[in-house]
């Protein structure tokens, strides 16, 4: 094979290809090319070898660009060995068939081969969420409300390392510090994680007597929560860093706090209206008049006009819940709803008997939507005898 061909060729990709494309078309030529599939074939070992050089100078960045300004002469031509060690002969070495093999697995399973790497790998705490219930006047206003978080910290003591003060962890001699053991079979290679040292490349041989070689310990943290005017049931409030701490220097989880709004006497919410009911007399509901109704920043006089019906609803503008994305706030909207007088005297029965005569002489008028119900109570029975 000639040495000299160019190395986007060989791999058949564009010189503008991005990495993840040349790795993409490395893993399909090395595989194609592989002695492991192509046994007794010195022009496939061959071009395997040409694949792998390729390879090496242009998934590195710094070899790309010298062999882009000056071709071969830019870089170390010699076929010898690619960058998985392979030197020759029918059988897979160390980058051998199975390697190719578990790095498309290990992108699949591992988010790109980490589990590949050596040593102790640092890893994020894990994210915490803490239900808060909040009355619907903290939720509207807001609040800053003080909790207590269980959670597990950094250990002082070996600043989270989980070795006694003046040690550290070793490397893992099962798996020789990478975290994995790698098993092969023929064609095949199977990953997993090392069961010694959890895949964390390192042991602690002295453990930490203050947190037992964990690296962390559990405690109550006590944490304000600052509660932004308007927030609703749903909503999170995220606390960056207030999570779990890390493991081996890792960064803390976040802290979400689960906002849900407590049942109130007066008031409904929906988005940033409130909703209330407001009950009137019959009086009042047939005169008219004025009445103070209760909102989340004082009383306001409310004007009921005359002959206003149960059910309606007035709306007071202004006079709900802020948004907590901004924007204005919303309404708060009154349903009157019309009470029949109960507990009546003689002397009140006989004047509403009074009242009623007095009414019935002129129905239609003083009661037009009974007069309008019973003309379609009237039209469906006739509907129904035909």
């Amino acid at each position: 094979m000639s040495t000299t061909r160019d190395f986007y060729e060989v791999l058949g990709v564009q010189k503008n290809a991005s990495e993840p494309e040349i790795k993409k078309a490395y893993r399909r030529m090395a595989m194609k090319y592989h002695p492991d599939r192509n046994p007794d074939n010195k022009e496939a070992e061959e071009q395997f070898k040409e694949v792998q050089r390729a390879y090496e100078v242009l998934s590195d960045g710094q070899k790309r660009t010298a062999y882009d300004q000056f071709g071969h002469a830019g870089v170390d031509t010699s076929m010898g060995g690619g960058p998985g060690g392979f030197g020759g002969g029918g059988g897979a070495g160390a980058g051998g068939f199975g390697d190719i093999f578990g790095d498309i697995f290990g992108d699949i399973f591992e988010g790109g081969g980490g589990a590949r790497q050596g040593g102790s790998r640092a890893q994020r705490g894990a994210d915490l969420r803490y239900n808060m219930e909040l009355t619907l006047e903290q939720a509207v206003a807001g609040d800053t409300i003080k909790i207590r978080v269980p959670t597990l910290v950094a250990c002082k003591d070996c600043s989270g390392s989980g070795a006694r003060k003046g040690s550290k962890p070793a490397d893992c001699r099962d798996c020789g510090g990478t975290g994995t053991l790698r098993m092969q079979q023929g064609f095949f290679s199977v990953q997993q994680t090392c069961p010694t040292c959890r895949g964390q490349g390192k042991v602690v041989l002295d453990p930490c007597p203050s947190c037992h070689g964990h690296g962390r310990k559990r405690e109550h943290r006590n944490l304000n929560v600052k509660i932004p005017p308007g927030v609703d049931t749903g909503d999170r409030i995220r606390l960056g860093g207030e999570g779990e701490a890390g493991v081996h220097g890792g960064p803390s989880g976040d802290l979400y706090v689960q906002v849900k709004l407590k049942e109130h006497a007066l008031f409904h919410r929906d988005g940033n209206d409130l909703y209330t009911e407001v009950p009137i007399s019959f009086i009042t509901a047939s005169l008219g008049g004025e009445l103070n109704v209760p909102t989340l920043g004082g009383k306001v006089k409310l004007k009921i006009p005359a002959e206003t019906q149960s059910g309606k609803l007035f709306r007071l503008r202004g006079k709900g819940s802020p948004s907590v994305r901004g924007g204005g706030h919303g309404d708060l909207l009154c349903r009157v709803m019309v009470e029949t007088p109960v507990k009546l005297t003689k002397e009140q029965k006989e004047l509403l008997k009074q009242l009623q005569e007095s009414l019935g002489k002129d129905a239609k008028k003083h009661s037009p939507r009974s007069d309008t119900w019973l003309s379609r109570v009237k039209q469906f029975f006739e509907d129904v005898k035909k």
